[in-house]
This record gives structure tokens, C-alpha cells and sequence, in this order.
């Protein structure tokens, strides 16, 4: 089964190919959210290497970030980057949950989501520039793609409904308990406080970050329930977003 939900989680969030289950069902689809960080680390290892590789030619940071971040896309198939243009879209619609579900499965972009798509890839160009930087900063930038996707498992908590009765929020909602969500978040903040060590910051800075996307998550998803009634995968996408900007845009502070 952990096969199984694992081959599942690579071939949602990676365009890595692997086989895939023959039945996809609750348990599946949990281990999938609970090991998404692990099903992105080889997108993530490309992304790291190849803006270090930049930074090593002599970019400048902020192309070599743009570079990653666009590495990232690509590998992502941008379906994060999608969610939360039409989860911007939907909200910022002013339209009835009914109406602004329907705006958000169109996949047209208006101009909020076309604003946030633009906030959220310069925001972390920006900070995984920095980040690129500095010595062993590519691990570190690999380490913080790996656990913002750990921002799924908000999404996916007990009791948090679904607004659709069909798609992939119907299908992950509800499905991880809070005691695997907590186990799961410590692993990836002691992963987060080690390649903070490895960069030589201190512990408080990854601690803020991991905090600052706990906040901003649980925000979108408070705000999600009110207003469209639960989650659907545009909007776990659009958590991946949010936590991943806050993740690296902390990592990126220097410390004097």
C-alpha cells in the first residue's frame, strides 16, 4: 500500500513517470499526502543543481532563482502555480461558493490570479536567489521545496470537507489523522532546522519560517471552508504556493 500511495504521490505532484496503482482509494491517497515531500525530492535535487550550477557560472542570484523557480514549474507541471491562480480567482470572485467553484474549475486566469501568480514566482526567485548564494545554500533550497509540500497535509486533516463530491479533494479529504499530521510536521521541521544549521543560521530563523507557513496554510484553509465549503485540488495547490513563498522568503533574512 505505501508503494502504491507513493507511485500515486509522484505521479500527482512530479512529471517523473512511475507506474501507475491499479487501485487508487482512501489509504493511497493519504499515503500519498503524507509522503508528498519524499515524491518531490528528485525535482527538488534538479532544482538545487541546477541553480547552483548558475550561481557557479556567475548569474546573479536573482536569475539563478528565476531559473529554479521555473525548473521547479516545469517539473511540477505547474499544477501548484495553477491552484493558486484559480483559488485567488474563485475567492476574490465576490460570487457565491456555487459560482466561484465553477470560476475556478474554468482555468481561465483574471487578474487576481494572474496578481498572484506574479507576487508568488517573484517573491520566491527572489529568496531562493538568496538563498543560492550562500555555501551549501542549494541544500537547503532543496530541503525547503521538499517540505513545503508538507502543506498538503493541512488540506487533508480530519473533518476538513471536500466542496466538490468529486475530484481530487473529494478523494484526500478527510483522509489524514491529526496524529500522522503532527509526526509527519516534525520531520520536516527538523529537516528544516538541519539545513538551516548547514547554512550556518540560527535556529530561529527556520522555526519562523515553518511557523510563518503554518499560519498563512491555515488561513487559506480557514478561509476555504467558510467560503467554498472544504477544499477541492485547486486549493491544496494553492497551500503548496503559500507555504513554499513563506518557507523560502524567511530562509532567505540575513543574519548579521
Amino acid at each position: 500500500m505505501t508503494t502504491a500511495g507513493f507511485r500515486l504521490a509522484v505521479g500527482l505532484l512530479t512529471i517523473v513517470p512511475v507506474r501507475p496503482p491499479a487501485d487508487i482509494g482512501r489509504r493511497e491517497a493519504r499515503t500519498a499526502m503524507l509522503l508528498a515531500p519524499l515524491a518531490v525530492l528528485p525535482v527538488a535535487l534538479v532544482v538545487g543543481l541546477v541553480g547552483w550550477g548558475a550561481v557557479a557560472l556567475g548569474l546573479p542570484g536573482l536569475a539563478a532563482g528565476l531559473l529554479g523557480v521555473a525548473v521547479l514549474a516545469f517539473g511540477t507541471r505547474a499544477m501548484h502555480l495553477d491552484g493558486l491562480a484559480d483559488t485567488t480567482d474563485g475567492l476574490g470572485s465576490g460570487k457565491d461558493a456555487g459560482r466561484a467553484l465553477v470560476i475556478m474549475r474554468t482555468g481561465d486566469i483574471g487578474p487576481m490570479g494572474t496578481a498572484a501568480l506574479i507576487i508568488a514566482v517573484g517573491l520566491q526567485a527572489v529568496a531562493a536567489g538568496a538563498i543560492l548564494e550562500r555555501p551549501f545554500g542549494w541544500v537547503q533550497l532543496v530541503v525547503l521545496i521538499c517540505v513545503s509540500r508538507g502543506a498538503l497535509v493541512f488540506g487533508c486533516l480530519t473533518r476538513v470537507p471536500s466542496a466538490r463530491p468529486n475530484g481530487l479533494g473529494a478523494l484526500v479529504a478527510g483522509s489524514v489523522s491529526v496524529p500522522a499530521a503532527v509526526l509527519t510536521w516534525l520531520v520536516w521541521i527538523a529537516a528544516a532546522l538541519g539545513a538551516g544549521y548547514l547554512v550556518g543560521q540560527p535556529l530561529w530563523v527556520p522555526l519562523v519560517g515553518v511557523a510563518a507557513a503554518g499560519v498563512v496554510c491555515a488561513w487559506l484553509l480557514t478561509r476555504c471552508i467558510r467560503r467554498l465549503g472544504g477544499i477541492t485540488g485547486d486549493v491544496l495547490g494553492a497551500l503548496v504556493e503559500l507555504s513554499a513563498t513563506a518557507l523560502l522568503v524567511v530562509a532567505s533574512i540575513q543574519v548579521r
